[in-house]
């Protein structure tokens, strides 16, 4: 067995969805290098990013899918919509609790790049968010803010 069948043999024992552990290696085109459980080389891609990155800076991720080619691409999000889901809404909340005023200047209408910068997450999983927040009456959703309802 060559070395490239021992690495493909390894990462098999990553399941699609594992949290693992990233270390950051060099930026490229398509996102960042990683080496993933200290021992397998990923691709973490630039649109899955939400937070400052730096070479050797160590976060957790989760295995996103395994190619046919034995290469990995990872996330630093959790696979799975009820995960994803339920961090972002976590995420928001957590936002409107700590605000004083009990709201957020930012809404389903905000740009991305707003988003992104305010909330650290894209504006459609923003949306998906505030959206089970609005369905559950958590939230009341204003012209130009979202609103922690007080009932």
């Amino acid at each position: 067995m060559d070395l490239q069948e021992d690495v493909q043999e390894g990462a098999m024992n990553l399941k699609e969805g594992d949290k693992v552990s990233l270390v950051i290696e060099t930026e490229t085109g398509l996102g960042y290098t990683v080496l993933i459980n200290e021992e397998f080389d990923g691709l973490l891609f630039r649109s899955e990013v939400f937070q400052a990155l730096e070479e050797n800076m160590e976060v957790t991720g989760y295995v996103k899918n395994i190619r046919e080619d034995g290469k990995i691409d990872v996330s630093l999000r959790p696979q799975g919509f009820r995960n994803v889901i339920d961090s972002d809404v976590d995420k928001v909340m957590a936002r409107l609790k700590n605000s004083k005023e009990g709201f957020i200047l930012i809404t389903d209408k905000s740009s991305p790049d707003s988003i992104r910068f305010h909330m650290k997450m894209s504006k459609k999983a923003f949306k998906k968010a505030v959206g089970h927040l609005y369905k559950q009456k958590l939230i009341v959703i204003e012209e130009d803010r979202i609103v922690l309802n007080k009932k």
